[in-house]
């Protein structure tokens, strides 16, 4: 049961990321300030979307990466396979290189892969032999991600590293730029 004391003047969110009337009383659930009605995106998430606008913004499908070590972001691209006329130009892939030439190595050990949209078979691949510790990914992907739908590289037992999995942050935000950059295609 939660302290009385923080049910004043707050609101309590359910598993479903709704508000709830501060009088519920709950034993899960997490209160925050009356007024908020969702948790602010992680910089590393904003930059993400932002890159996946400037991808948008080229016509190329809206998806952004960004690379985080220490806190600090190290790299971050957006999807460009028709720029770079490669097929392989996927905004994690891009990520991925920049932030190894970056550090001047192979393996990404301790960082981070913030990415708008669930990563494809093959970006799946490249976070597995990059070694990535965590990824962070905004919208599910159910016809072509790869980490929870379809192959669920992470999950295969020949898989060689298995990185934290994380995903939602900035959900709504990622879907609406993906439906209205295919939208405006149809």
């Amino acid at each position: 049961m939660f302290d009385k004391r923080y049910q004043e003047g707050a609101a309590l969110i359910d598993s479903t990321g709704e508000v709830k009337d501060s009088e519920v009383e709950s034993d899960t659930g997490v209160l925050i300030p009356r007024g908020m009605t969702r948790w602010p995106l992680p910089d590393p998430m904003r930059m993400a979307l932002q890159q996946a606008r400037r991808a948008a913004d080229s016509g190329e499908v809206p998806i952004g990466a960004v690379v985080v070590r220490d806190g600090k972001v190290i790299a971050a691209a957006h999807n460009q396979p028709r720029a770079m006329c490669d097929p392989t130009a996927h905004a994690e892939v891009l990520a991925i290189r920049a932030a190894a030439a970056a550090l001047g190595r192979e393996r990404l050990e301790g960082c981070d892969l913030w990415v708008s949209l669930e990563p494809c078979a093959m970006c799946a691949g490249a976070i597995v032999h990059a070694r990535i510790a965590r990824v962070y990914y905004a919208a599910s992907d159910p016809k072509g991600g790869a980490v929870e739908h379809g192959a669920c590289v992470f999950d295969q037992p020949t898989c060689l590293h298995r990185p934290e999995v994380y995903s939602g942050m900035g959900e709504a935000e990622a879907a609406e730029l993906l439906r209205g950059f295919f939208r405006e295609r149809r």
